[in-house]
């Protein structure tokens, strides 16, 4: 995957996805029994933020979010188990135990014993409901963005509806409405830059395996249930059109507290309003 990720350096069209690039780590985390490194961006100085992508994305998606953030606090932007550019071997398991497993990995290798910030976009902020409650001395406070996967229930995809699946979600044009979709205003913001970002880690061997082994799995719906004890904050935008009403009300009567929305903004606080999310970030992470 390093090698891959270093040919694809060259063609990127999004400026902000070359910068991040320059940060990133290969981390050996041999305790997961897998032998290839995995990749983490790791950039700035201050207070440790654990920042967590959303479902078959990558810590590219974090590439506006990051700039405005790493004169505060130091980043940690892994690829989740299984997504973006990890290692993908035949022989593992994907679903939700191997991504915490991953990031309990992770965890540890973050030096120092300082508590650490969560921000998790999408299925991210499942991911991080689902590590607070398993690292509450680790994790002090998590930043929820459009969060995926807090309320329902685990519907695992019978076998091959999960292939299928797959093959669908690699098709050019599907991966374009999506990321459009994402978008408050797409005719405005969504070029070929966005395009190729949201598709290129489909390159990487076994993605196509490894997503539909973890839609087998059921992934990570039903996650809020307990809500963990860490204060938890919640952004999402007026305009998104990935997380539908229902999930939206199902949302809001599961938290303590009251969801902010931003206006002119779709399903990814972090890049259609990054400027606003990084200053929820100094209020919500730095001391006062």
């Amino acid at each position: 995957m390093k090698t891959q990720l270093e040919a694809i350096r060259s063609n990127l069209l999004d400026p902000q996805a070359v910068a991040l690039l320059d940060h990133l780590q290969w981390w050996d985390l041999p305790e997961l029994g897998i032998d290839s490194p995995f990749p983490v961006a790791v950039l700035g100085q201050g207070q440790p933020l654990l920042l967590l992508h959303g479902f078959d994305s990558s810590f590219l998606e974090y590439r506006r979010l990051a700039p405005l953030l790493c004169s505060r606090f130091q980043l940690f932007i892994p690829d989740l188990f299984g997504f973006g550019f990890s290692p993908r071997p035949r022989t593992a398991h994907y679903g939700r135990e191997p991504v915490l497993l991953h990031l309990e990995r992770v965890l540890q290798r973050i030096p120092g014993n300082h508590p650490i910030g969560v921000v998790g976009a999408s299925m991210g902020g499942a991911v991080a409901v689902e590590i607070a409650r398993r690292q509450p001395d680790r994790i002090n406070t998590l930043l929820l963005l459009a969060p995926a996967g807090l309320t329902g229930r685990p519907m695992p995809v019978p076998p091959l509806l999960d292939r299928l699946g797959a093959w669908f979600l690699s098709r050019p044009g599907v991966r374009r409405a999506l990321c459009r979709q994402a978008f408050a205003d797409p005719d405005r913001d969504v070029g070929p830059a966005e395009e190729q970002i949201a598709s290129l880690h489909l390159q990487c061997p076994g993605w196509s395996e490894a997503l539909a082994a973890f839609a087998r799995s059921g992934g990570f719906s039903g996650s809020g249930h307990p809500l963990p004890q860490q204060p938890m904050h919640v952004l999402w935008g007026n305009n998104d059109r990935i997380l539908r009403a229902g999930q939206q009300q199902a949302l809001s009567a599961l938290l303590e507290h009251p969801v902010e929305a931003l206006d002119a903004c779709g399903h990814l606080p972090h890049i259609d309003r990054p400027q606003d999310v990084s200053e929820r970030c100094n209020t919500v992470f730095l001391p006062c």
